[in-house]
């Protein structure tokens, strides 16, 4: 297809082909996301942060700059506000017992996200709430009991017998667990459809720096709060259901002996984490024979034949994941994407890739297959080979 681009110069594109569903394969019918009010754009956050936890040590303030500049971080979102630290002014206090503060803040925050994100999803998808059969809920952000699941299935006016599963602390790779999951469910409930939400808020880990918690500044610069959601479900209906992507075969895998590489523990002044250094290594070694496993499934055997959802940890992961695999330039463009407008929001932003990679594959791609992965405490790989519809 002929078409011009914004220098005014024509080009020819791949025409996108619409592809028929496999019957009984669960495909991702809608797509959602949602956003705290705090947009922080990356050249504000430091002497925002540096200003708001009272730091004066100006090695600090030196380091933070530089990584946010690594980070390929451009803008994110935030629940912290000026109203919150003003009313818990504790939050930016070094050693306080603020827990109760945190999940006083965490809790509804996330559902209000959640609920957000799923509203939106449930009006791309075009069909009543009451066709919803299962809702499938991922955070590392929240601890109570009923969870988060109980409380966006009332909200959003969800059938009292709606199958509800938790997914709770998995971080980073739990958008694609979620997936996983909710496919397994919709492939084995013939008529199902799955509600999928995801929804993240740094709340748990926001603390003034300190020289011997070094990660906390990689958080600070990288991270970010949203939520996402996804209808998932198989044999959609010609007329009112719009799937553009199949999940044909999923897997989950964890490393031996690396349990220490990302390490989180919750205390009376909420969640710390350490990454260890060599977490990319780790990955750039693994990861050839993760997606040849996925890959082989659909007798495919070249990677830059695929298009590639991958979630984007940070900018040191995806260039080793593109050297390794010599993936052409282009195939992480979408989570490069993600990376930039939202920062790393745990296991929501597979989501907002898959988001960019549909617009992708509808204007200008040609690919039938891809892959959708992401990579988390364990450490733990989880895949899931798709196609484009």
């Amino acid at each position: 297809m002929l078409r011009t681009d914004n220098n005014g110069v024509s080009k020819h594109y791949p025409v996108h082909i619409r592809r028929t569903p496999t019957p009984g394969k669960a495909t991702v019918l809608a797509l959602g996301k949602a956003f705290p009010k705090q947009l922080i754009p990356q050249d504000c956050l430091v002497e925002g942060y540096i200003h708001d936890t009272k730091c004066e040590d100006a090695s600090i303030k030196e380091k933070l700059e530089r990584l946010c500049k690594i980070t390929t971080v451009k803008t994110r979102y935030t629940v912290m506000s000026k109203d919150i630290l003003d009313k818990y002014p504790e939050l930016a206090t070094e050693g306080s017992p603020t827990i109760k503060q945190r999940l006083e803040i965490a809790n509804p925050a996330v559902v209000e996200m959640a609920l957000e994100a799923s509203i939106a999803c449930i009006k791309e998808w075009g069909r009543p709430v009451e066709d919803i059969t299962h809702i499938v809920y991922v955070s590392s952000s929240e601890i109570r009991l009923p969870g988060g699941d109980l409380y966006l299935a009332s909200q959003l006016g969800l059938r009292s017998d709606v199958g509800r599963v938790m997914l709770y602390f998995l971080g980073c790779y739990g958008g694609v667990t979620g997936l996983r999951v909710a496919k397994d469910i919709a492939e084995n409930n013939p008529g199902s459809r799955v509600l999928l939400t995801t929804s993240e808020t740094t709340i748990l880990g926001y603390r003034p720096p300190n020289k011997a918690r070094p990660y906390d500044l990689v958080g600070a610069a990288l991270f970010g709060d949203g939520a996402a959601a996804a209808i998932i479900g198989t044999n959609p209906l010609t007329r009112t259901e719009s799937p553009f992507m199949e999940l044909h075969y999923a897997v989950q895998q964890f490393l031996p002996g690396t349990q220490n590489v990302i390490d989180g523990r919750l205390s009376e002044e909420g969640i710390h984490f350490k990454l260890g250094r060599d977490l990319p290594q780790k990955i750039d070694e693994n990861i050839e024979d993760f997606c040849k496993k996925l890959m082989s499934k659909a007798g495919l055997k070249e990677f830059n034949d695929l298009f590639w959802a991958v979630h984007p940890g940070g900018p040191a992961i995806l260039n080793r994941l593109e050297i390794t695999l010599e993936l052409n330039a282009q195939k992480l463009e979408c989570s490069r994407r993600a990376l930039m407008d939202y920062g790393n929001v745990s296991s929501n932003t597979i989501f907002y890739v898959m988001d960019y990679m549909r617009e992708k594959l509808k204007r200008d791609g040609s690919e039938e297959w891809g892959l959708a992965l992401a990579f988390g405490p364990g450490i733990t790989f989880e895949g899931i080979l798709v196609r484009s519809l």
